[in-house]
Protein backbone atom coordinates (compact mmCIF):
# COMPACT_ATOMS: atom_id res chain seq x y z
CA UNK A 1 0.00 0.00 0.00
CA UNK A 2 1.56 3.63 -1.00
CA UNK A 3 0.54 7.02 0.57
CA UNK A 4 0.95 8.81 3.51
CA UNK A 5 -0.77 7.79 7.44
CA UNK A 6 -2.27 11.22 8.76
CA UNK A 7 -2.95 11.06 12.37
CA UNK A 8 -6.20 13.21 12.74
CA UNK A 9 -9.04 13.57 15.15
CA UNK A 10 -7.65 10.57 17.00
CA UNK A 11 -8.27 8.42 13.88
CA UNK A 12 -5.17 7.53 11.62
CA UNK A 13 -5.95 6.18 7.81
CA UNK A 14 -4.12 5.66 5.23
CA UNK A 15 -4.08 8.86 2.76
CA UNK A 16 -3.08 6.96 -0.72
CA UNK A 17 -2.08 9.19 -3.50
CA UNK A 18 -1.71 12.76 -1.56
CA UNK A 19 0.24 14.48 -4.78
CA UNK A 20 -3.41 13.52 -6.70
CA UNK A 21 -4.78 16.18 -4.37
CA UNK A 22 -2.57 18.76 -5.72
CA UNK A 23 -4.25 22.10 -7.54
CA UNK A 24 -3.33 21.18 -10.90
CA UNK A 25 -5.56 17.52 -10.65
CA UNK A 26 -3.01 15.81 -12.59
CA UNK A 27 -1.78 12.35 -11.64
CA UNK A 28 2.31 11.60 -10.75
CA UNK A 29 3.24 9.18 -13.21
CA UNK A 30 4.65 6.75 -10.54
CA UNK A 31 1.17 5.99 -8.84
CA UNK A 32 -0.34 2.87 -9.47
CA UNK A 33 -4.12 2.48 -9.27
CA UNK A 34 -5.33 -0.74 -7.68
CA UNK A 35 -8.44 -2.98 -8.68
CA UNK A 36 -9.56 -6.15 -6.72
CA UNK A 37 -9.85 -9.26 -8.59
CA UNK A 38 -11.73 -12.61 -8.11
CA UNK A 39 -8.97 -15.12 -7.84
CA UNK A 40 -11.35 -17.73 -9.29
CA UNK A 41 -11.81 -16.62 -12.66
CA UNK A 42 -9.30 -13.47 -12.71
CA UNK A 43 -12.17 -11.34 -12.65
CA UNK A 44 -11.76 -7.01 -11.76
CA UNK A 45 -14.30 -6.19 -9.72
CA UNK A 46 -15.83 -3.04 -11.22
CA UNK A 47 -18.85 -2.40 -9.16
CA UNK A 48 -20.35 -3.24 -6.01
CA UNK A 49 -23.11 -5.12 -7.66
CA UNK A 50 -20.34 -8.01 -8.91
CA UNK A 51 -18.38 -7.55 -4.94
CA UNK A 52 -21.85 -7.95 -3.31
CA UNK A 53 -23.05 -11.59 -5.42
CA UNK A 54 -19.35 -12.73 -4.75
CA UNK A 55 -19.00 -12.15 -1.13
CA UNK A 56 -22.83 -13.54 -1.53
CA UNK A 57 -21.23 -16.88 -2.29
CA UNK A 58 -18.90 -16.97 -0.02
CA UNK A 59 -21.68 -16.55 2.97
CA UNK A 60 -21.53 -12.90 3.43
CA UNK A 61 -24.74 -10.86 3.71
CA UNK A 62 -25.79 -7.10 3.96
CA UNK A 63 -25.51 -6.27 7.55
CA UNK A 64 -26.72 -2.68 8.38
CA UNK A 65 -28.63 0.30 6.32
CA UNK A 66 -26.02 2.60 7.01
CA UNK A 67 -26.45 5.91 4.43
CA UNK A 68 -22.80 6.03 4.25
CA UNK A 69 -21.38 2.51 4.15
CA UNK A 70 -22.05 -0.98 3.34
CA UNK A 71 -21.30 -3.65 5.44
CA UNK A 72 -21.03 -7.31 5.58
CA UNK A 73 -21.43 -9.94 7.99
CA UNK A 74 -20.81 -13.83 7.84
CA UNK A 75 -22.64 -15.66 10.58
CA UNK A 76 -19.28 -17.98 10.64
CA UNK A 77 -17.07 -15.08 11.96
CA UNK A 78 -17.06 -12.02 13.70
CA UNK A 79 -15.55 -10.53 10.87
CA UNK A 80 -17.38 -7.29 9.45
CA UNK A 81 -16.48 -5.47 5.89
CA UNK A 82 -17.23 -2.54 6.06
CA UNK A 83 -17.04 -0.16 2.46
CA UNK A 84 -17.87 3.02 2.00
CA UNK A 85 -21.80 3.43 -0.17
CA UNK A 86 -19.81 5.20 -2.79
CA UNK A 87 -17.60 3.11 -5.11
CA UNK A 88 -15.08 5.87 -5.99
CA UNK A 89 -14.49 5.76 -2.23
CA UNK A 90 -13.52 2.17 -2.27
CA UNK A 91 -9.45 2.25 -2.70
CA UNK A 92 -6.78 -0.21 -1.43
CA UNK A 93 -7.85 -0.47 2.53
CA UNK A 94 -10.69 -1.91 1.74
CA UNK A 95 -9.38 -3.68 -1.21
CA UNK A 96 -6.95 -5.38 1.20
CA UNK A 97 -9.54 -5.66 4.10
CA UNK A 98 -11.97 -7.67 1.80
CA UNK A 99 -8.74 -9.90 0.75
CA UNK A 100 -7.37 -10.34 4.57
CA UNK A 101 -11.14 -11.67 5.16
CA UNK A 102 -11.28 -13.61 2.44
CA UNK A 103 -7.88 -15.46 1.32
CA UNK A 104 -7.39 -17.69 -1.94
CA UNK A 105 -10.36 -15.56 -3.35
CA UNK A 106 -9.71 -11.95 -3.84
CA UNK A 107 -6.29 -10.35 -4.49
CA UNK A 108 -5.55 -6.62 -5.07
CA UNK A 109 -3.64 -5.56 -8.11
CA UNK A 110 -1.88 -2.86 -9.75
CA UNK A 111 -2.94 -1.36 -13.15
Amino acid sequence: MSGVWVFKDNVIRLVENPASNSSNGNQPNNVRRKVLVWTPTNEVITSYTSLESKLAGLGWERYSEDPNILQFHKQSSVHLISIPRDFAKFNSVHMYDIVVKNKDKFKVKDV
